[in-house]
This record gives structure tokens, sequence and C-alpha cells, in this order.
């Protein structure tokens, strides 16, 4: 089982600063998951040509299972609100995807605790603070029907904020209490894997920088794992030709 994360930039590339989404099917393609969590994911955004990102990567990964979670209603950077789930169709939404290729057994949204207020952050090259307002998050979660028997993957995008996003990976491991086992929690985690682990609990089983993506130095993607369930080759994080993170992926099979 090949288990991927990437975040995608709503498909944009950082050569041109154009979205094609035959390209980022390509990319998809090129990747050959079988489960696969995709970040900044748009759906009805003019910017993206109003198209479907989860469905153009399930094509093109030949996969019949895949779920789109929006976090917000509007335009990222522009005028939004937080997603409810109850969005009518057609409205511009942005948020996460997890596709699979095996058959889902049940699907399961987690909305993250948000952050209210704005905060101080610095930025390299900046000598005063600026201050940001983040973005609602959230998690999708399967039970699949896997080669292996019945196992869970999570996908989310926690907070740039420090601590915050801390907060946010504590709740979320801690609302998968009882899920079934073995667990994979993968996405932009927005900190190092050190402490993923150490906040989380769960044993790392994919090291390789994945930001920014000409010249990775941090790894802020993971794929995190409780129970029977180990990497069987080594992790890669692959330059595809869209988005400033390269997506990473890992074969994994029973412990």
């Amino acid at each position: 089982m090949r288990i991927a994360t990437f975040n995608i930039l709503h498909g944009r590339s950082m050569d041109d600063g154009e979205v094609d989404v035959d390209r980022l099917a390509a990319a998809v393609k090129s990747l050959d998951a079988d489960v696969l969590g995709l970040q900044e994911v748009d759906r009805d955004q003019p910017r993206s040509m109003n198209a479907d990102l989860t469905a153009v990567a399930a094509e093109a990964m030949g996969a019949g299972e895949h779920q789109f979670v929006a976090a917000l209603a509007g335009t990222p950077g522009g005028t939004w609100m937080a997603a409810t789930g109850d969005e009518q169709p057609g409205s511009a939404t942005y948020g996460i995807a997890l596709i699979c290729r095996y058959p889902v057994v049940s699907w399961r949204v987690v909305r993250l605790p948000a952050l209210r207020a704005s905060v101080p952050m610095w930025f390299k090259g900046s000598r005063k603070p600026v201050w940001v307002s983040d973005e609602p998050r959230v998690a999708v979660a399967a039970v699949l029907d896997g080669p292996f028997g019945e196992m869970t993957v999570c996908n989310t995008h926690l907070s740039f904020v420090p601590g915050w996003s801390a907060l946010q990976l504590s709740r979320l491991v801690r609302s998968l209490t009882g899920t079934r086992e073995p667990l994979a929690l993968i996405g932009d985690l927005n900190m190092e894997q050190r402490q993923a682990s150490r906040v989380s609990g769960l044993r790392p089983v994919a090291t390789a920088p994945t930001f920014p993506f000409d010249q990775p130095r941090r790894q802020l993607d993971h794929v995190l794992v409780r129970g029977a369930l180990e990497a069987t080759g080594p992790a890669e994080a692959l330059r595809m030709p869209l988005s400033d993170h390269r997506a990473l992926v890992v074969p994994c099979g029973p412990a």
C-alpha cells in the first residue's frame, strides 16, 4: 500500500503561477498512491477554473472513493466564513480531501478548534511582527477495507501558528480514540517530525524534508501511525510541477 500526502497549493505552479488541472492530474497519477491526502484543495473557485480538484485527483488515481471537506466557504485570502458542511452545491469552498483506491466502510469529519484572534508572527527579513489571522481547520477520516484488512486513515492540515497546531493535533488524536487500527494520520501538520510524534504519541514512518519545494529544509508533511503498520521501503519527498511543498510518499504494510 502506497500512502501519500500532498499540499497542492490549490494546484498552482511556483514556476509560472498558473493553475492547470491537467498538470495536477498528471502529478497525482505519477505518485501511484493507493491512499492520498490532499491539503489546500479548491472546489468551484474561479482561480482554479471552478474545478473540483478532488474529483480531478481521484480520476487520475483511478480511485473510486473520495471525500472533500471544506474548511471555509468563500475566497481564501479574501472574503470567507468557516464552513459548516451545509454549503450549497456550486458555492466556492476550500479545504482538504482524502482519496482511496480501496472500499471505504465509513467516513468521519472532525472540525478542529479555531484560533479566533489575530496573533503576531515574525517572518524572515522583517523587523517587526505581522498580525495574522488563521483559517478554520478540519480533518477527514476513513475506515477502509484495504489489502491487510480494515484500517483508519485520517488527513488534516493544521494551523501555521506555533502551539495552536500542537493543540489541534492533540485534540484530533484524542477524537480518534477507539477507531479501527492500524491508524495512519497524514497531512501538513505545520510542525517538524519530532514535535508531531511527541504531541500525537504516534510513530513516524516517513522521514524526508518537504518544504520548501525547491530546496526542502523542513518536514512539515507527515505519515504517523499507530498499531500494526510499518514502512516497507524508504519514503520519498517528490518534487512536483506544482505547489510550494513536495509530495511525501511511503510504501506501508502490516507490522
